[in-house]
Order: structure tokens, then sequence, then C-alpha cells
């Protein structure tokens, strides 16, 4: 199977950015959606836009941290439209600071979030993807991952622990049922900034993602190139970034 249209694609995160801008990609070339985000407010309103222009598209209240939710997601996808065909992982979210400062409770977070998150999608389509014979993990990880800088090291550091459970899988499925991409955007105009807690740092980022940052549109078709392909063709990892970005 290739192509995008007709797939079932579940997406989390939807709600804005890159998962906002997926979800108007992939169902504007033919794909069902199935939307999860808490920002459910967002979601319909995403949705009326897919199915005023002809898509579908579902939605539900998705929190990646209670596994019971990704559950939910993927069951949705499979009773609505009888499989599922990609999870795209995409929730996540940045706090940054000196690793000295101790900033236990944001640790926490972006570890509950950006691996957590990832694990419980996996462990909830994985069983889907191999009774189906098919399926294809895509993840969105970051270039913070690629370079390492100060006040990102947590933040950096749950990124690469993506990439390398991403990489230990496909090793382990190499019977030609799985496919999972690595999508690692550098500087994206999106809401991932808003919420760095620190004044100086959250504007300096905004500043050089204003300046620097590429459209969630750009993300968003890398990740239906890496969907489109034929099953026995895995593109394992993108690196998507503004020209001007060092």
């Amino acid at each position: 199977m290739s192509g995008v249209k007709g797939k079932v694609v579940a997406i989390t995160g939807a709600s804005s950015g890159i998962g906002e801008a997926t979800a108007l990609e992939l169902a504007g070339q033919g794909a069902a959606v199935v939307l999860g985000a808490r920002r459910t407010d967002r979601l319909k309103a995403l949705a009326e836009r897919i199915h005023a222009s002809g898509g579908r598209a579902e939605v539900l209240p998705v929190d990646v941290t209670r596994r019971a939710d990704l559950e939910q997601l993927v069951a949705t996808a499979v009773e609505r439209f009888e499989r599922l065909d990609v999870l795209v992982s995409n929730a996540g979210i940045a706090r940054t600071g000196l690793v000295a400062e101790l900033d236990v409770d944001s640790w926490d977070a972006m570890i509950d979030v950006n691996l957590r998150g990832v694990l419980h999608g996996i462990a909830a389509a994985l069983p889907v993807f191999h009774r189906q014979g098919r399926g294809h993990f895509v993840t969105t990880i970051s270039t913070s991952g690629l370079k390492i800088v100060p006040t990102q090291a947590v933040y950096a550091g749950t990124k690469n622990a993506v990439r390398t459970l991403l990489e230990a899988l496909r090793q382990e499925s190499t019977d030609g049922v799985l496919r999972t991409t690595s999508i690692s955007p550098g500087y994206v105009r999106t809401e991932l900034a808003d919420y760095i807690d620190d004044p100086e740092i959250l504007e300096q980022t905004q500043r050089r993602m204003a300046a620097l940052g590429i459209t969630p549109d750009a993300v968003a078709r890398a990740i239906a190139f890496a969907i489109e392909q034929p099953d026995d063709v895995e593109i394992g990892d993108i690196t998507i970034r503004p020209t001007t970005q060092n």
C-alpha cells in the first residue's frame, strides 16, 4: 500500500503547530485522521475545517501521559475506520534551564510527555499493527537532540531517548510489518516555546523562532513524504530545519 489516500492516521498533539498542519496535509491528500490533544475546542474547530473540505476526521481528548487515552485513540481509529495505518506521535513540551537549577518538576513533565507519551502510543498501537500485518510509527523529535546546548539538557535527553527507542524498535522489527520514522525539526513557528518559564530565555527563543522559523506546513509535508512510500520502503530519519539555522 503506497500513497496517503485511504490511509488511517492517528495524530497526538493535533490541536496546533505541526500536529494541526499534519492533520490538514494528510486529510487534504485523502487520509482519514483521528485527532488527539488536550484542547478539544481546537480539535473540534480543526475537524470542522477538514469536514468542510470533504475530508474525514474524528477527535477525542488525549493526554499522552495517560496510557488509557492512547489506547482509546487507537481504538477509535479501529472502530471508526476499521484499522490504523500510522500513528504520528507529535505531542511534546519544552522546558529550558540549567541542570544546576534543579527544576525537577519540569524534568518530570518532559519525561512524562516526550518519552512516556511516545511509549504509551507504541504500547497501544503495536498490537494492532502486528494483527494487521502493517503499521507505521512517525515521531516528532528535535534537532535539539542533534546539537546539544546549555539549558536544553533534559529536553534534548528526552528527545534522544526517543531516537534510541525508535532505532531499537526498528532493529527488532525487520520482518516487513513495521516502519518507523523519526522527524527532527529545527526552528518551526509553533507554540512550543510559549511555555518557557524564564522570561529572558522565552524572549530570546521567540525572537529566533520568528526570525528563522519555517512553517509547520514544511514539517507536515515531510511527514506526508515518509507516509506515502510503499510498504517496503522506510524513511528512517528526516532532519528538517531553516537553511539559516546553525
